[in-house]
């Protein structure tokens, strides 16, 4: 058995950045940025009032100046003259400062009768003025990779630019085997259970940013696996979940390698998860999931989503950690790492984080109950409540 890390970083040896392609802007959002993008503008291209008020001449704010309104400007339709000693214009905010113009002194700050102003007793230091480029410069950059966020995409259309280079979606085959799985809505046998692993598997791949094939489930016969693993032709990734122990239906290792899989390796001192296989199928990388619920979806955590994120550019890192206090003690743990499912809460103290007394790799109701992954290291001692410790977020 290796380790969590070693293995992580085997399968990141596999994951090749994927192609690009050019995206319209509106469909950029959560797809990894591959080239730069460059302003094409200033912004704000000009000096623009940052408030509702007048603009003036430095000369004229004062107390008590009384000044003669000559005209407005408005965002989008500025103001073409130039404001003399003693004038003032009507500005509002996001407007072009006029010509002449050193500060916008606020609308609350004057009294106006007519078309004159009467400057009050309070007057603020601040110009209220925003400087043109004040934002950023035609030819700044944002650099790549990058995943692109909803603040992204408002800098990226300030800067002018329409479409972005962005990672390909990779493709993930998603392959369920045994003969004791039938889709949900079919009526189980009598020995049967519903196949689960694959939808969890799938949304989670699909979040990352991935395009999701779900196969056929492939039966316990080398015939069957062998046809579905046909149908995963062109994928960067499968999954297969099940099958890749050494029971006698176990044939995911035995098939794939007698189709020419390039083993990276098998088995991680790690629970759930501890059959775990992965190398090269052709031009695909297969990743081998334990067939058990919990198991297959803690890897999915822990191995298949880092290697979304390196297959779309981003640099190669293990799933985040975060750090909270137990809320109870917790035994040693043994010569596995445990990712041990938990709740983790926030209180006045901080984060505290409570594992289930459950921890049994087939019980999918726990899982849906945790939001977060404890992380017990291999050999941790016994750790008393308040201990700070190491988390996963699901």
């Amino acid at each position: 058995m290796i380790s969590v890390d070693e293995a992580l970083g085997r399968l990141f040896a596999l994951c090749a950045p994927v192609a690009t392609e050019l995206v319209p802007l509106r469909r950029a959002a959560g797809r990894v940025l591959a080239a730069p993008v460059v302003a094409g503008l200033d912004q704000p291209p000009f000096a623009a009032s940052a408030m509702d008020g007048y603009a003036i001449r430095a000369a004229d704010h004062r107390a008590g100046a009384v000044l003669n309104v000559m005209g407005e400007a408005a965002a989008g339709k500025g103001f073409s003259g130039t404001v003399g000693a003693g004038n003032a214009v009507r500005i509002f905010t996001g407007a072009p400062v006029p010509g002449g113009a050193e500060r916008v002194i606020l609308q609350e700050d004057v009294t106006r009768e007519g078309d004159r102003i009467t400057l009050g007793d309070r007057l603020e230091e601040g110009t209220n003025i925003r400087a043109a480029g004040q934002d950023f410069h035609a030819g700044d950059r944002i650099e790549a990779p990058r995943l692109l966020t909803p603040a992204d995409l408002a800098l990226i259309a300030a800067m002018n630019v329409a479409e972005v280079s962005v990672a390909r979606r990779p493709v993930v085959a998603l392959l369920a085997t045994g003969n004791e799985l039938v889709m949900p809505g079919e009526v189980p046998g009598p020995d049967q259970i519903i196949a689960s692993n694959s939808f969890a598997l799938g949304a989670l791949a699909e979040a990352a940013g991935a395009e999701v094939r779900m196969l056929p489930i492939a039966r316990d016969d080398a015939e069957s696996l062998r046809f579905t693993l046909g149908l995963a032709e062109g994928a960067d990734l499968i999954v297969t979940i099940g099958g890749a122990s050494v029971g006698d239906h176990d044939l995911v290792g035995p098939v794939t390698e007698a189709m020419g899989m390039e083993r990276s390796f098998y088995k991680i001192a790690m629970r759930p998860g501890k059959p775990l296989m992965a190398g090269r199928l052709g031009g695909s990388i297969l990743l081998g999931l334990p067939g058990n619920p919990v198991s297959s979806v803690v890897c999915g955590h822990i191995f298949m989503l880092p290697m979304l994120r390196a297959l779309q550019g981003l640099p190669p890192a293990p799933a985040p950690v975060r750090r909270a206090r137990l809320a109870l003690p917790v035994a040693a743990n043994g010569p596995r790492a445990h990712y041990m499912r938990a709740r983790v809460e926030t209180a006045g103290d901080g984060a505290r984080i409570t594992p289930f007394e459950r921890q049994d790799s087939a019980l999918l109701s726990v899982l849906a109950e945790a939001n977060a992954l404890l992380v017990r290291p291999v050999g941790d001692a016994a750790r008393p409540e308040g201990t700070e410790v190491d988390y996963i977020p699901l």
